[in-house]
Parts: structure tokens; C-alpha cells; sequence
């Protein structure tokens, strides 16, 4: 079979995920596992891989589930003990003081408050924690999981303090290579390193800038009464505003200090100076804006999560700073555990896992229960309890509550992930053959040659779209982008940067962070209709990061040391 052709059976069962979910509107449940089992066969029969690596790719990514599962039910856990404790209905309340207006709270809780966590977390723990806040302060469950899938965009390259690019990008560039080219360039890896970055930093901020818009738009057109473009853009002043809050001390943080803080840092500003603002009223419309009520609303829209919320019975209400303290305490504990290296190995120190599993060399599988978010949230939740000064059958029925809520993930988790492991464990076979995402990255860089570098973010975002991760997607395809420079005779690192930012925007299209955000709110089966509502901004951030790659490439001459140096490996 040549090469084209296998190129193009790889992407078979993106494209039947894609019909099934999309275009029939199936539920993942259901679409899943046939996809599940497509993939496989497609690896046994066209990539020649062993019964024994697909099988041990399976339970690797069954490891892998478990660890997804644990981050949900932490997640679900702090809401529902939130919801007990009458922490929910104080923030809703406090709300009212910042802003009635559904709009500047996306912007708020969504945006700012989900690029923090992303910042310190990752892994899709902004929309898992996210979707279900915005549920309990009145938003409908499917709005919330868009809003939230949406956040999973500029963030995402420095997010989990800067993993996608320290770990991914820096583990998929062979740098023993890179360092001797460099040295005899006269640079080195550091400033190689940098420049790749600091790249990023400058073009998601640039992209960025007009994400709050597009949340906003978004919910006004899809889920308004009225389904109006023109109460989103209303906000425009204060959406952008925003965005420019947010995204300056991003790229700032991004060209000046490095890869892991910039997500954290403009988060950090953009709350500060956005929610005094918005309590001021600057440059917002004079009219408020919510949704029409619940009754009104599209059973679609609805999650089997209720968030009966404003009376509590027997309590004393919870005063704002004290209903906002675990979510406060949340952030703290996941810098605490990133950043500091004796903290971090403690936690790490809990670990489960399997080494070459089945024999198989590089399929592994860990899971670390304390350093997950999953583990940081519970322990958050039990501070909750005594904080709260919560009963002990309230904190039961928030635990019986979020484990009913996770049977329906984990069913779908159990194919999703094992599909996307056996995809990119795909690169050892009997054949010799690249892996399949490396095989589909082939296919569209031969397609399209000189005009390459506009599609180079969409080659990374169909990395993210098939393992739901940037940090993944820049470990299989940050060398194959470099190569691809290097043929044309351009910037190898301004080509990685591109993959990596493209390889963010992915994730608002990723199916099992979908999955898993849906899983959230209750809203398990409508995966479909989430995914029409976030081709939109994924597209929109592919177009623009692809034509300002073209710019710096073929207008600004943007270059590096290895320009003319480098050649595909």
C-alpha cells in the first residue's frame, strides 16, 4: 500500500469520530467504541503493530482513564460539597455585586478564573472545574461545557505550569542534534529554546485578544432568547478590554520569564484590574443581559446535575471570601505542588503504575492519586468540611452524588483513550512506518508545500484533537514541524511555535476533553452538538495563528540560527 494511502486510512476514524458525533449527532457511547475498534483494527492490518502493542496500548490507556476519572470526580466533588455547604449560593450572590450581567461573569469566572487554573492545572481541569460554577450560577449545562471547552485555548501552551512547552515541545525536538548544530552556529539550545517561547507567547496573545469576544458572541447567538450576534458584540469595549488585560502581562511574562508562568500571571492581572472595573461599570452597555428562564430553555441544553442552590436548610449563610476560599485554596495548592520541587516529589512519591507494559518498550502507565488535580481537590474538599463547618451526611451525599455522576464517563473514557494510544503507539510495527498522526502530518504538508506554515496550527491542533493534549501533540509532531522548516528553508522555531499554539486551540476540539467536561454537569451524550458549537473559535484561532506564521515567514523574514543550517532528519 503506498504511502498516501496509508496516510490517508489514518485518518479514517478521526473522520468517523467526526461523522458519527457531529454529523449524526451520536453520543459518544455509542461512537466510541466502534472508533475504538476501527483504530485497532487499522493497526493491526494496515501498521503491521503486534496483538501485544495494541493490547498494551489499551491498558495503557485504560491507566490513563483512571487518572482523567480521578481529576472529574475531584472536580464534581468540591462543586457538589460547594452546593451542601451553601458556598455556591454565597457566590452566586456575590456575583450580583460584581455584575448581574451573564456576560461580564463569563468573562470573569470562564475566562480569567479558567486561564489561572489552566495555568497552574492543565490537563482540562479548567473546563472540569469551570463548567460546573457557571452551571451553579445559572448558566444551562450545555452553555457551561462550550464556555468551558473554550477557555482551553491561549492558556493551554503555558498551562500545568508550562508543561506543553518544557515537556513537549523540549522532549519532541531532538536536542542532541539541535545543541551541536547550534554550537557550531555560534548559539546554543537555551536561546534556541527561547525563541521558540517567546513566539508562542507573542502569537497566542495576538490571537487572543478577541477570545472573551467570541465566548461571549458565542452564548449570545447559540443560547440568547433572542439568538443575537449583536448582544455578544454589545460587550465588544469591555470583552477586548478584557482580552488586553489578560493577554499583555501574558506575553510579557511569556518573552521575559519563561515558559511557566504566563497563563498564571495574566490571569492574576487580568482579575485585578477586570472585576473592579466591571463593578464600576466601565465601558459596559447600560443594558444587563441573562438567559431566559430555565423553563424556556431546550432540553438539550439541559445536565442531569442539579443545582438547587439558594436555600440551605438550617444554615447560616457562607459570607463571599469564605465561599470563594476553597476554589482560592485550590489555586494555591496547585502552584504550591508544581512549583516546588520537594513538595512536588512527595506527592509524586504516590504512585501506581506499569513499566513496558506486556513487555513493551516506551507503553507505560502511572497513576499518581496526590499530585493529580484529582487528589488536590479532595484534599481541598476536606478542608471545606471543617471550614464550612459541614455535617457529615452532607459531605456523604456530595459523595454519593459526584460518583453517580462518574459511571457515565467512564464508559466513554474507557474507548476514547485507548483509541488515541494505539494511534500514537502506532510508530512501532512490523513495517517500519512512522506512527498514524505523523503519517496524517505527512499527508498535509505534501499536499500544500510552500504554503505550509498556514496550515502548520492545524497540524498541531489534529495532534491535540486525537490524544487531548497539546503536550502530546507537540511530542509527536514538534520534530516532523522542524523537518518540514527545514525543507522549506525557514524558521525552525518559529514553525514549532505554530505548532504549538495550534496544538492548544485543538484541545477546544478534543473529544475526551469534551467527555470529560460533559461529564461535569451531567450532560453525557451530547458530545456532538458541543463540538459544532467549538469548530467555530478553533477555527477562527487556526486561521489567524496559520496566516501570522505566513507574515513572519514570508513578509517580516522572521529567522533563526539554524535557518539554511538545518536539514530533515
Amino acid at each position: 500500500m503506498s504511502q498516501t494511502l496509508l496516510s490517508i486510512l489514518a485518518f479514517v476514524p478521526l473522520v468517523l469520530a467526526g461523522v458519527l458525533l457531529i454529523g449524526f449527532r451520536w453520543p459518544a457511547k455509542y461512537a466510541m467504541p466502534l472508533v475504538f475498534v476501527l483504530t485497532a483494527l487499522i493497526g493491526l492490518l494496515a501498521w503491521d503493530m503486534t496483538f501485544n502493542r495494541v493490547l498494551a496500548s489499551t491498558l495503557q490507556g485504560l491507566i490513563l482513564t483512571a487518572a482523567i476519572l480521578w481529576i472529574i470526580f475531584g472536580a464534581i466533588l468540591l462543586l457538589n460539597t460547594l452546593k451542601h455547604s451553601g458556598g455556591i449560593a454565597s457566590i452566586r450572590r456575590g456575583f450580583a455585586n460584581v455584575s448581574p450581567d451573564k456576560r461580564v461573569q463569563v468573562l470573569i469566572v470562564a475566562w480569567l478564573f479558567g486561564c489561572f487554573i489552566e495555568g497552574a492545572s492543565g490537563f482540562g481541569t479548567p473546563a472540569a472545574v469551570a463548567a460546573p460554577l457557571l452551571v451553579a450560577l445559572g448558566f444551562p449545562a450545555l452553555t457551561a461545557v462550550v464556555l468551558g471547552m473554550m477557555v482551553q485555548s491561549t492558556p493551554v501552551s503555558f498551562g500545568a505550569v508550562g508543561t506543553p512547552i518544557l515537556v513537549g515541545v523540549a522532549g519532541g525536538l531532538d536536542q542532541a542534534t539541535l545543541g551541536g548544530q547550534l554550537t557550531a552556529a555560534g548559539s546554543s539550545w537555551e536561546v534556541f529554546f527561547h525563541l521558540i517561547f517567546s513566539r508562542v507567547a507573542i502569537i497566542h496573545a495576538l490571537c487572543g485578544i478577541l477570545m472573551p469576544l467570541i465566548m461571549i458572541c458565542v452564548m449570545t447567538r447559540f443560547f440568547g432568547r433572542n439568538r443575537s450576534w449583536s448582544e455578544g458584540l454589545a460587550m465588544a469595549p469591555f470583552a477586548i478590554f478584557t482580552g488586553l488585560a489578560f493577554v499583555i502581562p501574558y506575553a510579557a511574562a511569556g518573552v521575559f520569564l519563561g515558559p511557566e508562568f504566563p497563563s498564571m500571571i495574566g490571569a492574576l492581572v487580568g482579575l485585578a484590574i477586570v472585576v473592579p472595573a466591571a463593578k464600576a461599570g466601565f465601558l459596559l452597555p447600560k443594558t444587563s443581559w441573562d438567559f431566559a428562564p430555565a423553563s424556556e430553555w431546550p432540553v438539550e441544553w439541559m445536565g442531569k446535575i442539579e443545582m438547587k442552590i439558594d436555600d440551605v436548610a438550617g444554615r447560616t449563610p457562607i459570607s463571599v471570601p469564605m465561599a470563594w476560599a476553597p476554589y482560592l485554596l485550590l489555586a494555591a495548592f496547585l502552584v504550591i505542588s508544581r512549583v516546588f520541587p520537594g513538595v512536588k516529589s512527595a506527592m509524586l512519591s504516590v504512585s501506581f503504575g506499569w513499566k513496558d507494559i506486556l513487555g513493551e518498550t516506551g507503553v507505560s502507565g502511572a497513576l499518581e492519586p496526590l499530585y493529580l488535580p484529582g487528589g488536590i481537590l479532595c484534599i481541598v474538599v476536606l478542608i471545606t468540611f471543617f471550614l464550612h463547618r459541614m455535617r457529615a451526611g452532607e459531605l456523604v451525599s456530595a459523595i454519593s452524588e459526584s460518583s453517580k455522576t462518574l459511571l457515565g464517563a467512564g464508559f466513554v473514557l474507557i474507548f476514547t483513550i485507548p483509541m488515541v494510544r494505539i494511534l500514537i503507539n502506532s510508530g512501532v510495527n512490523g513495517s517500519d512506518l512512522v506512527s498514524m498522526p505523523v503519517a496524517m502530518a505527512q499527508l498535509v504538508a505534501d499536499s500544500v508545500g510552500g504554503v505550509y506554515p498556514f496550515f502548520a496550527p492545524a497540524v498541531g491542533a489534529l495532534g491535540a484533537f486525537i490524544a487531548g493534549s497539546n503536550t502530546v501533540s507537540n511530542l509527536m509532531l514538534s520534530q516532523f514541524q522542524f523537518n518540514t522548516a527545514g525543507l522549506l528553508g525557514i524558521s525552525g522555531a518559529l514553525m514549532v511555535a505554530l505548532q504549538s499554539v495550534g496544538a492548544a486551540a485543538g484541545n477546544m476540539i478534543a473529544i475526551h476533553n469534551v467527555v470529560a467536561a460533559s461529564a461535569t454537569v451531567g450532560l453525557l451524550g451530547r458530545e456532538g452538538i458541543t463540538l459544532r458549537k467549538t469548530m467555530l473559535p478553533t477555527l477562527y484561532y487556526l486561521v489567524l495563528a496559520g496566516s501570522i506564521g505566513l507574515i513572519g515567514f514570508y513578509v517580516m523574514g522572521i529567522s533563526d540560527p539554524l535557518v539554511g543550517i538545518a536539514t530533515a532528519n
